[in-house]
């Protein structure tokens, strides 16, 4: 990886190769604004902050290493992707429609969410695009901080804003 001597996968080619042409596939005009440079920056710290750049599943206790409910870069839950799927997706068929040819035939689109970049990205992003709650604007890390805790993380989760931004400057911030 050129430049990046930093743990995990490199944010630069997360970033390049993954996450801007998912967005730009999504693009449609039945998803506005849905590839904004705020949306990259906002998944980039989501992956820097929920996987480090590297772990496919959860860890929930590092006594037993018992894996949690979460997969992916992007750490998210089966039952979160079944939600986007019944009621987010259902009613947006054209959307439906270029999330569905990101995925692969196998494994189940949950395991993808390990296995596949491209789809875990998309999965992520749809997370934060149907929630009400704006974007912050391009290079305000704080806010993209704010964001996730209200929308990805939410009250009850157990991250804070203050991790969010201290991984994107130890992960992201130096490779970009």
């Amino acid at each position: 990886m050129s430049g990046y001597s930093g743990p995990g996968l490199s944010p630069r080619h997360l970033e390049h190769f993954v996450i801007r042409p998912t967005l730009a596939r999504l693009a449609g005009a039945d998803a506005p604004g849905i590839d904004r440079d705020a949306a990259v920056e906002l998944l980039l710290g989501t992956a820097a902050h929920e996987s480090g750049l590297r772990a496919l599943d959860q860890i929930t206790s590092a006594a037993d290493r018992t894996l949690g409910p979460a997969f992916g870069l992007f750490q998210i839950e089966p039952a979160t992707h079944d939600d986007i799927w019944d009621n987010f997706l259902k009613h947006r068929p054209a959307l439906a429609g270029r999330v569905a040819a990101l995925a692969a035939a196998q494994p189940s689109r949950h395991e993808q969410l390990a296995t596949t970049l491209a789809y875990a990205a998309a999965i992520a992003r749809l997370v934060y695009y149907r929630s009400p709650v704006p974007l912050a604007a391009p290079g305000d890390i704080a806010g993209h901080a704010a964001v996730w805790k209200r929308v990805y993380n939410t009250a009850a989760g157990k991250g804070r804003p203050d991790q969010f931004v201290e991984a994107w400057t130890r992960l992201v911030q130096p490779y970009r």
